[in-house]
């Protein structure tokens, strides 16, 4: 329900509906008008961001604050001063960018505990009957990774060969679809749901420890 709630709000609040969306964590393509009715765009047991609110409350004081800017413009204009007319939406706020909250606090000793090395990948492809797996082949200096990760939706296999990546190159083995995924891909996450590769701006030695 909140999924085609997401797509038919979308051409009216469209910012509201890309909130929706980072919530259910599914991209923006969901929001196509022909997905609207589609009973299956969410998977039964699929895990979803924490809720928050789609709208922030608007204060007493922000609301006299923009009546009076009403007042100033209306006066503006009737005594024909152009000069201070448009002035007052150079200066409003931009829209706010939602963040996660942070995590509990961890202590330095459990951050040491993981092992992030820098990776090369050498080969990438879709994973069967699985829209959002990609089954890739990681250098990571020491040994060739098999890793499974969700990013089918953001990138093409082809546009990751030779990519530099940093891993989670200590983390416990996991099958998924099958597959034994033996590691991790550290990606950042916009609040539009957008992936982006944590990766070194300049070419690095493959097998590198990430400190």
């Amino acid at each position: 329900l909140c999924a085609n709630l997401a797509i038919l709000i979308n051409p009216f609040l469209p910012n509201t509906a890309k909130k929706m969306c980072y919530m259910m964590k599914v991209v923006d393509k969901m929001l196509d008008w022909e997905n609207g009715g589609t009973t299956k765009l969410l998977s039964v047991g699929y895990s979803l961001r924490p809720p928050e609110l789609l709208f922030r409350k608007i204060e007493d004081t922000e609301i006299a604050a923009q009546i009076q800017k009403l007042k100033n413009k209306t006066e503006a204009t009737m005594n024909e001063t152009p000069s201070t007319t448009g002035t007052d939406e150079a200066n409003e706020d931009p829209v706010a960018v939602t963040h996660e909250p942070l995590k509990t606090e961890i202590v330095y000793d459990d951050f040491g505990k993981m092992d992030f090395r820098i990776g090369t990948i050498l080969s990438a492809e879709k994973v069967a009957k699985a829209d959002k797996l990609l089954k890739l082949q990681v250098d990571i200096g020491l040994e060739t990774r098999t890793i499974v990760s969700g990013i089918a939706q953001h990138f093409t296999p082809e546009s990751l060969v030779n990519k530099q990546v940093v891993v989670v190159a200590n983390l416990a083995p996991r099958k998924m679809r099958g597959i034994e995924s033996q590691g991790m891909l550290l990606l950042a996450e916009e609040s539009n749901g957008k992936l982006i590769f944590v990766s070194p701006d300049t070419n690095t030695q493959t097998g590198a420890v990430v400190r």
